[in-house]
Protein backbone atom coordinates (compact mmCIF):
# COMPACT_ATOMS: atom_id res chain seq x y z
CA UNK A 1 0.00 0.00 0.00
CA UNK A 2 1.12 3.31 -0.61
CA UNK A 3 0.14 7.00 0.38
CA UNK A 4 0.14 10.16 -1.64
CA UNK A 5 2.28 13.53 0.37
CA UNK A 6 2.78 16.57 -0.74
CA UNK A 7 5.11 19.47 0.17
CA UNK A 8 2.86 22.56 1.35
CA UNK A 9 2.40 25.29 3.63
CA UNK A 10 5.57 27.08 1.54
CA UNK A 11 3.92 30.43 1.13
CA UNK A 12 5.65 33.25 3.35
CA UNK A 13 3.92 36.78 4.40
CA UNK A 14 1.99 38.20 1.66
CA UNK A 15 4.02 35.62 -1.05
CA UNK A 16 1.37 32.79 -1.87
CA UNK A 17 2.53 29.96 -3.26
CA UNK A 18 0.45 26.41 -3.98
CA UNK A 19 -3.24 25.83 -3.87
CA UNK A 20 -3.23 24.03 0.16
CA UNK A 21 -6.87 23.89 0.42
CA UNK A 22 -7.22 22.49 -3.30
CA UNK A 23 -4.40 19.92 -2.45
CA UNK A 24 -5.42 18.69 1.31
CA UNK A 25 -8.52 16.84 0.20
CA UNK A 26 -6.31 14.45 -2.00
CA UNK A 27 -3.68 13.55 0.27
CA UNK A 28 -2.85 11.27 3.34
CA UNK A 29 0.29 12.93 4.48
CA UNK A 30 1.27 17.14 4.34
CA UNK A 31 4.90 17.83 4.85
CA UNK A 32 5.00 21.41 5.78
CA UNK A 33 7.50 23.97 5.87
CA UNK A 34 8.72 25.43 8.85
CA UNK A 35 10.32 28.39 7.80
CA UNK A 36 13.82 28.32 6.28
CA UNK A 37 12.70 27.90 2.45
CA UNK A 38 9.31 29.02 2.92
CA UNK A 39 6.43 29.67 5.73
CA UNK A 40 6.23 31.78 8.88
CA UNK A 41 4.70 30.85 11.95
CA UNK A 42 1.13 32.13 10.35
CA UNK A 43 0.64 29.77 7.75
CA UNK A 44 2.26 27.08 9.62
CA UNK A 45 -0.34 27.74 11.75
CA UNK A 46 -3.21 27.42 9.04
CA UNK A 47 -1.61 24.74 7.18
CA UNK A 48 -1.74 22.61 10.24
CA UNK A 49 -5.18 23.51 10.76
CA UNK A 50 -5.93 22.77 7.44
CA UNK A 51 -4.32 19.32 7.41
CA UNK A 52 -6.66 18.71 11.45
CA UNK A 53 -9.77 19.75 9.07
CA UNK A 54 -9.16 17.18 6.26
CA UNK A 55 -7.66 14.09 8.43
CA UNK A 56 -4.66 14.34 7.13
CA UNK A 57 -1.26 14.04 9.14
CA UNK A 58 1.15 15.82 9.29
CA UNK A 59 5.61 15.96 8.75
CA UNK A 60 8.05 18.42 9.19
CA UNK A 61 9.75 19.53 6.07
CA UNK A 62 13.05 21.21 7.46
CA UNK A 63 15.50 22.99 4.84
CA UNK A 64 18.46 24.38 4.81
CA UNK A 65 18.63 28.22 5.98
CA UNK A 66 17.91 29.72 2.38
CA UNK A 67 14.81 31.33 1.98
CA UNK A 68 15.78 33.55 -0.80
CA UNK A 69 16.67 30.14 -2.83
CA UNK A 70 13.84 28.49 -1.52
CA UNK A 71 15.63 25.52 0.20
CA UNK A 72 17.46 24.45 -3.59
CA UNK A 73 20.85 25.27 -3.25
CA UNK A 74 23.90 23.28 -1.78
CA UNK A 75 25.63 24.65 1.72
CA UNK A 76 28.25 23.18 3.68
CA UNK A 77 27.41 23.25 7.56
CA UNK A 78 28.86 20.69 9.89
CA UNK A 79 27.29 17.96 11.16
CA UNK A 80 26.00 19.64 14.74
CA UNK A 81 24.86 22.68 13.63
CA UNK A 82 22.83 20.85 10.63
CA UNK A 83 21.08 18.60 13.41
CA UNK A 84 20.25 21.90 15.65
CA UNK A 85 18.86 23.55 12.20
CA UNK A 86 16.33 20.52 11.86
CA UNK A 87 15.89 20.61 15.35
CA UNK A 88 14.80 24.28 15.38
CA UNK A 89 12.36 23.80 12.78
CA UNK A 90 11.10 20.67 13.81
CA UNK A 91 10.71 21.92 17.58
CA UNK A 92 8.69 25.00 15.77
CA UNK A 93 6.08 22.64 13.62
CA UNK A 94 5.71 20.27 16.71
CA UNK A 95 4.56 23.46 18.70
CA UNK A 96 1.91 24.14 16.44
CA UNK A 97 0.83 20.43 16.13
CA UNK A 98 1.00 20.39 19.94
CA UNK A 99 -1.43 23.36 20.20
CA UNK A 100 -3.95 21.76 17.69
CA UNK A 101 -3.54 18.28 19.61
CA UNK A 102 -2.10 16.67 16.49
CA UNK A 103 1.16 14.48 16.55
CA UNK A 104 4.23 14.73 14.57
CA UNK A 105 3.70 12.07 12.15
CA UNK A 106 7.18 11.84 9.94
CA UNK A 107 10.36 13.78 8.95
CA UNK A 108 11.07 15.10 5.16
CA UNK A 109 14.23 17.08 4.71
CA UNK A 110 13.51 19.60 1.78
CA UNK A 111 15.19 20.29 -1.41
CA UNK A 112 18.97 20.22 -1.25
CA UNK A 113 19.55 19.04 2.04
CA UNK A 114 17.34 16.10 0.61
CA UNK A 115 19.62 15.38 -1.96
CA UNK A 116 22.49 16.18 0.29
CA UNK A 117 21.42 13.34 2.53
CA UNK A 118 20.91 11.09 0.24
CA UNK A 119 24.23 10.70 -1.34
CA UNK A 120 26.45 12.40 1.83
CA UNK A 121 26.43 10.42 5.21
CA UNK A 122 27.54 13.04 7.33
CA UNK A 123 24.29 14.80 6.56
CA UNK A 124 22.32 11.51 6.52
CA UNK A 125 23.64 11.36 10.02
CA UNK A 126 22.67 15.02 10.54
CA UNK A 127 19.08 13.73 9.97
CA UNK A 128 18.95 10.82 11.44
CA UNK A 129 20.72 13.12 14.68
CA UNK A 130 17.78 15.07 14.77
CA UNK A 131 15.11 12.30 14.16
CA UNK A 132 16.52 10.98 17.26
CA UNK A 133 14.95 13.60 19.23
CA UNK A 134 11.17 13.52 17.84
CA UNK A 135 11.10 9.39 17.21
CA UNK A 136 9.32 9.68 13.80
CA UNK A 137 9.70 8.41 10.38
CA UNK A 138 11.93 9.73 7.77
CA UNK A 139 10.59 9.71 4.26
CA UNK A 140 13.45 9.43 1.63
CA UNK A 141 14.39 7.73 -1.66
CA UNK A 142 15.18 3.52 -1.90
CA UNK A 143 18.86 2.96 -2.67
CA UNK A 144 20.46 5.76 -1.13
CA UNK A 145 23.09 7.37 1.68
CA UNK A 146 20.37 7.89 3.72
CA UNK A 147 17.98 4.92 3.45
CA UNK A 148 20.87 2.60 4.34
CA UNK A 149 22.31 5.05 7.44
CA UNK A 150 18.74 5.90 8.45
CA UNK A 151 17.72 2.21 8.98
CA UNK A 152 20.84 1.59 10.23
CA UNK A 153 20.50 3.86 12.91
CA UNK A 154 17.09 2.37 13.84
CA UNK A 155 14.77 4.98 12.15
CA UNK A 156 11.70 3.83 10.23
CA UNK A 157 11.96 4.43 6.74
CA UNK A 158 9.58 5.90 3.74
CA UNK A 159 10.81 5.47 0.25
CA UNK A 160 9.35 8.06 -1.84
CA UNK A 161 8.50 8.14 -5.22
CA UNK A 162 8.12 11.16 -7.30
CA UNK A 163 5.21 12.03 -9.86
CA UNK A 164 6.34 15.54 -10.78
CA UNK A 165 10.33 15.42 -10.94
CA UNK A 166 12.55 13.46 -13.81
CA UNK A 167 14.88 10.57 -12.70
CA UNK A 168 18.74 10.67 -13.34
CA UNK A 169 20.24 7.36 -14.89
CA UNK A 170 22.03 6.47 -11.38
CA UNK A 171 18.19 7.21 -9.77
CA UNK A 172 19.23 10.97 -8.22
CA UNK A 173 16.23 13.22 -9.11
CA UNK A 174 17.03 16.49 -11.25
CA UNK A 175 15.76 19.34 -8.39
CA UNK A 176 15.02 22.43 -10.43
CA UNK A 177 15.28 25.92 -8.33
CA UNK A 178 11.80 26.60 -9.78
CA UNK A 179 8.90 23.37 -10.89
CA UNK A 180 7.56 23.41 -13.95
CA UNK A 181 4.08 22.49 -15.29
CA UNK A 182 4.06 18.35 -16.04
CA UNK A 183 1.42 15.96 -18.33
CA UNK A 184 -0.63 15.06 -15.31
CA UNK A 185 -1.72 11.72 -17.03
CA UNK A 186 2.23 10.68 -17.86
CA UNK A 187 2.55 11.31 -13.66
CA UNK A 188 -0.57 9.18 -12.91
CA UNK A 189 1.05 6.29 -15.88
CA UNK A 190 4.56 6.77 -14.20
CA UNK A 191 3.21 6.61 -10.22
CA UNK A 192 1.15 3.36 -11.61
CA UNK A 193 4.21 1.43 -12.52
CA UNK A 194 6.24 2.81 -9.89
CA UNK A 195 3.96 0.60 -7.48
CA UNK A 196 3.16 -2.23 -9.66
CA UNK A 197 7.06 -2.78 -11.01
CA UNK A 198 8.87 -0.52 -8.55
CA UNK A 199 10.41 1.06 -11.64
CA UNK A 200 10.27 4.28 -13.39
CA UNK A 201 12.41 5.65 -16.85
CA UNK A 202 15.33 7.81 -16.63
CA UNK A 203 15.97 11.28 -18.45
CA UNK A 204 18.04 8.85 -20.82
CA UNK A 205 15.23 6.27 -21.04
CA UNK A 206 17.10 3.62 -18.86
CA UNK A 207 14.86 2.20 -16.04
CA UNK A 208 16.00 2.93 -12.56
CA UNK A 209 14.75 1.55 -9.26
CA UNK A 210 12.29 2.97 -7.04
CA UNK A 211 10.33 2.88 -3.84
CA UNK A 212 6.69 3.60 -3.85
CA UNK A 213 5.66 3.69 0.41
CA UNK A 214 4.33 7.41 -0.26
CA UNK A 215 4.38 9.14 -4.14
CA UNK A 216 4.88 13.01 -3.32
CA UNK A 217 3.87 16.08 -5.49
CA UNK A 218 5.40 19.42 -4.64
CA UNK A 219 2.40 22.09 -4.54
CA UNK A 220 4.46 24.74 -6.29
CA UNK A 221 4.39 22.78 -9.53
CA UNK A 222 2.05 25.01 -11.38
CA UNK A 223 -0.76 21.93 -11.84
CA UNK A 224 -0.36 20.27 -8.58
CA UNK A 225 -4.14 20.02 -8.29
CA UNK A 226 -4.50 18.22 -11.43
CA UNK A 227 -1.27 16.06 -10.54
CA UNK A 228 -2.65 14.84 -7.53
CA UNK A 229 -6.12 14.64 -8.76
CA UNK A 230 -4.79 12.23 -11.72
CA UNK A 231 -2.20 10.35 -9.58
CA UNK A 232 -4.68 9.54 -6.56
CA UNK A 233 -7.58 8.26 -9.63
CA UNK A 234 -4.89 5.66 -10.63
CA UNK A 235 -3.67 4.34 -8.02
CA UNK A 236 -6.16 4.54 -6.08
CA UNK A 237 -6.54 0.72 -5.39
CA UNK A 238 -3.44 0.95 -3.69
CA UNK A 239 -3.96 4.12 -1.55
CA UNK A 240 -3.65 3.38 2.31
CA UNK A 241 -6.88 3.61 3.99
CA UNK A 242 -5.29 4.04 7.29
Amino acid sequence: MTVINCDMGESFGLYSIGDDAALMPLISLANVACGFHGSDYNHMRSTVRLAKQHGVKVGAHPSLPDLQGFGRREMKMPREELANCMIYQIGALKGFLDAEGMPLNHIKPHGALYGMAARMEEAAHAVADAADVFGVPILGMKGTCHERVYKARGHGFVAEFYADLSYNEDGSLNITRKHDAVDAADAATRSLRAIKEGKTKSVSGKDVAVGCDAICVHSDTPNAVEVARAVGDAVRPYLDAA
